[in-house]
């Protein structure tokens, strides 16, 4: 009696452990999200100042299979707006239980916080004006390029430029609009961050006409949402909400909404949704 007691008390402890999240919206009915003003057309605001886009559109879909796996009648979610800066570390604390915007999954990031199936796939581009002769990373020599602190395109930007010996002056800002602004008003030769992004920086603008991106990317980001370390219950309820999406198409409404515009989805990114299609 005494073992199978000692047994019980094992299993048990890591089932509870792992599932603190799941156990904390059924108690309290809620469920706490991040989200960025300035992603779009993947996480901003609306003219009301509510959270939209890809990732919050995948993210109220979550909310609502979370609250159906759970048998709850209802669910509240609440948003918290967060910055590039401070968003995993928002996820990490528990101030929210996942963030939707676009985080690049890197085995880096993931010693500090869990990621959910791969959402997006985008490249590293830099924005440039379309009088610059600069088609190729290689011909930034010698020039200015605005880069976003703290994000995996800074450290890859200067990895690139490291590796293939081009010297160029990495310029740091805190947020897309200032790499913008700096691009602008010419004190930067270029704006490095991810091309999606960049293209919703600019297209629809009275200024979009100005800027032309590269021809070529630097990187590839794969985006998933951040998700609380060790907590795989709840990382296994979120997956079943993508993997449903992508199995049944649901996707391709919320990609249209949101991307369409800009095209169908590349080769890489039909792999990846049809990849992850999961069944039960």
């Amino acid at each position: 009696m005494i073992c199978w007691a000692v047994l019980g008390a094992v299993l048990a402890g890591p089932v509870l452990a792992q599932s603190g999240t799941l156990d904390r919206i059924r108690n309290t009915g809620v469920i706490t999200m991040g989200y960025l003003a300035g992603s779009a057309p993947f996480s901003s605001v609306d003219a009301k100042r509510q959270p939209q886009g890809y990732s919050v559109d995948l993210c109220r879909e979550i909310a609502g299979g979370i609250r159906a796996q759970l048998g709850l009648a209802g669910l509240e979610t609440r948003w918290v707006e967060l910055t590039i800066q401070n968003r995993l570390e928002a996820v990490r604390s528990g101030r929210v239980d996942i963030e939707c915007s676009t985080t690049t999954w890197t085995l880096g990031r993931q010693k500090e916080v869990d990621f959910s199936l791969i959402t997006f796939v985008d490249g590293g581009s830099i924005l440039t004006r379309v009088e610059s002769d600069a088609g190729r990373l290689a011909d930034f020599g010698g020039k200015r390029i605005a880069v976003i602190t703290g994000t995996t395109t800074e450290k890859v930007l200067k990895a690139s430029l490291e590796q293939r010996a081009i010297r160029a002056d990495v310029v740091t800002v805190k947020t897309r609009d200032a790499g913008l602004q700096l691009l602008d008003q010419r004190k930067v030769d270029g704006f490095a961050s991810d091309r999606i992004v960049l293209i919703g920086l600019v297209l629809g603008t009275p200024t979009q006409a100005a800027f032309k991106l590269l021809d070529e990317d630097f990187s590839v980001e794969p985006y998933a949402l951040a998700l609380p370390r060790g907590d795989h219950e709840f990382r296994l309820a979120v997956n079943r909400v993508l993997a449903r999406l992508y199995r049944t198409g649901g996707i391709d409404k919320i990609y249209g909404r949101w991307l369409g515009k800009i095209g169908s989805p590349s080769l890489l990114l039909s792999a990846a949704y049809f990849i992850q299609g999961l069944s039960e």
